[in-house]
């Protein structure tokens, strides 16, 4: 019997892909699991949270649904303005079906990834223009990540008295976020600082790789490079708009759990909006990785703990977080589940590749 020596090695990869997403799936679930059995019902129980939602009037009920509403739409002028010749119909149902595949599978950021591109890829866009919308979008979502725990945390300092703890936090998100800008500025500003930056990531990464015995990596002065090429055309027009529809999108998004707050009875006596602004902003960085779907659980224990910390009352504060979590994270499957199947059905907006419409943000060579 004769063994392939190619072979065995690819099936080794094979197995250890495998297992890492069974154990992915099972930690994923360990936590719901923990989360709605065990942590929930210290806090509430799901008749007294239908209950109160039951109670909200019908302005309210009304007042709340727009925002959800509005929260949904807000991104799609993120991804209209990262890519030009997108049409927002096309943005909308771009957004929403990946956004339904991250809230639903373990790993579903990559697959909602690839979705996108697949989408793209059928209107006509090239995997270059894809790639300069999705990358640029993900640098300023995330620059707003950064940068609104450090205005919560500085708004706190000023409405009280400053603690030695919220001035050591502040002032760690803001030396991240100013680090995160000073490296776009150099990227963006040359050809040799775009390389220089490349290297100089590439050695921190190779330093932190040796110390779990992971190989080196390698080219990443090129790929700094080819980014600044592909994006300073779209960033110098366009970062003022980028940056607005961003904060934005964020914002309502807050919007929307504040209202839930207010509309289950935790008022601004028992939780002000800048406490609430620092707890959801803490609790979105916290989706910054990927250990849940859509941060299932993850971010319930997170806001649920940290609004209950501020002053609000547990039963209220875990209702608003349910019902906030039912809009913004249940509310977006079923929806872009629709939204995947008119994209299978409609032919209308089908082109060839490399027939997107094109703008004057969109060099010839792309």
């Amino acid at each position: 019997m004769s063994s392939n020596p190619i072979a065995a090695p690819s099936a080794v990869r094979s197995r250890r892909k495998w297992l890492r997403s069974v154990l992915s799936v099972a930690v994923s679930l360990a936590i719901v699991v923990g989360v709605f059995w065990y942590f929930l019902p210290q806090f509430t129980s799901m008749s007294e949270v239908w209950a109160q939602i039951r109670a909200m009037t019908l302005a309210e009920t009304a007042l709340l649904a727009l925002a959800a509403i509005w929260n949904l739409a807000t991104y799609v002028f993120v991804m209209v303005a990262v890519a030009p010749g997108l049409t927002h119909r096309q943005a909308f149902v771009a957004t929403e079906s990946s956004t339904s595949v991250a809230n639903t599978l373990p790993g579903g950021g990559a697959i909602g990834i690839a979705l996108t591109y697949s989408m793209f890829g059928t209107w006509g866009f090239s995997r270059s223009r894809t790639s300069v919308a999705l990358v640029v979008a993900g640098l300023w979502n995330n620059f707003v990540k950064l940068g609104m725990p450090v205005l919560a945390l500085s708004l706190l300092a000023l409405q009280g008295t400053p603690t030695f703890g919220r001035i050591l936090a502040a002032s760690i998100g803001f030396g991240a976020l100013l680090f995160a800008l000073v490296c776009l500025t150099a990227l963006l500003r040359s050809e040799k600082s775009a390389r220089q930056v490349g290297l100089i990531a590439a050695a921190a990464a190779n330093r932190l790789r040796r110390i779990v015995k992971r190989p080196p990596v390698h080219g990443w002065e090129l790929a700094t490079m080819k980014f600044r090429g592909r994006t300073e055309l779209l960033v110098h027009a366009r970062w003022l708009r980028i940056t607005v529809a961003t904060l934005v999108s964020h914002l309502s998004l807050f919007l929307v759990l504040l209202l839930c707050l207010r509309f289950v009875g935790v008022t601004s006596a028992q939780v002000s909006w800048i406490e609430a602004l620092a707890v959801f902003s803490f609790a979105r960085l916290i989706t910054a990785i990927p250990i849940t779907p859509g941060g299932l659980g993850v971010v319930e224990v997170a806001l649920i703990t940290g609004l209950a910390a501020a002053g609000g009352a547990r039963a209220d504060v875990a209702a608003a977080v349910l019902l906030f979590r039912g809009l913004t994270y249940v509310l977006p499957i079923p929806l872009g589940l629709g939204t995947y199947l008119f994209y299978k059905r409609n032919r209308s907006w089908r082109r060839a590749p490399g027939m997107a419409p094109r703008t004057s943000l969109v060099p010839e060579t792309r």
